[in-house]
C-alpha cells in the first residue's frame, strides 16, 4: 500500500514527537559547540526539532504534488532518505535569517548537522524497521496511524 498524504504527515509528526524527543534528548548534551548551559542547549534543540516538524508537514504538499508526476505514486527508499538534504538546508537558512524562534543566529553548523544528521537517520531507521512491528497495520492503512 502506497502511504497516503494524510498517513506520512501523521507519521512524520508521531514518530519526530516520539522518537525524535527522544534522540534530542539523549544527544543534545553531547553536541559540539552547543550553547554554553545544558537548557540553552535543550532549548535550541528542541526548537529545532519542532521547526523541522513544521516545516516537513509542509514539505509533504510539496512531495505529495511531485509524486502525483511519477507512476508509482510513492518515492523509493533512497529518495526518503535524500530529502534530508533539502530539508535540512532550508532550516540552516531559516535559523541563518532569524526565522526560528528560540534559536540563535550564531548556531555553529556542526551542532547543527550533527542534531540535524542524528535525528535523521534515527527516524528514518525506525520509519522503515522497528515501526512495523508495533504498528502492523500501519503500511496497509495508507501511512495512518489513527
Amino acid at each position: 500500500m502506497i502511504p497516503t498524504l494524510l498517513g506520512r504527515i501523521q507519521t512524520r509528526v508521531f514518530v519526530l514527537a516520539l522518537v525524535g524527543s527522544l534522540t534530542t534528548l539523549l544527544i543534545s548534551p553531547l553536541l559540539p559547540s552547543a550553547p554554553d548551559s545544558l537548557g540553552d542547549t535543550y532549548k535550541t534543540t528542541f526548537a529545532v526539532l519542532i521547526a523541522v516538524t513544521v516545516l516537513g508537514v509542509a514539505w509533504e504538499f510539496v512531495y505529495h504534488a511531485l509524486m502525483l508526476f511519477r507512476w508509482e505514486k510513492d518515492w523509493p527508499t533512497l529518495f526518503g532518505l535524500v530529502t534530508a538534504v533539502n530539508e535540512g538546508a532550508l532550516v540552516w537558512f531559516l535559523i541563518k535569517a532569524g526565522g526560528i524562534p528560540g534559536v540563535s543566529e550564531d548556531l555553529a553548523l556542526s551542532t547543527f548537522l550533527v542534531d540535524f544528521g542524528v535525528v535523521w537517520i534515527v527516524t528514518f531507521l525506525f520509519v522503515n524497521g522497528p515501526m512495523r512491528v508495533p504498528f502492523i497495520r500501519w503500511r496497509h492503512n495508507g501511512g495512518r496511524l489513527a
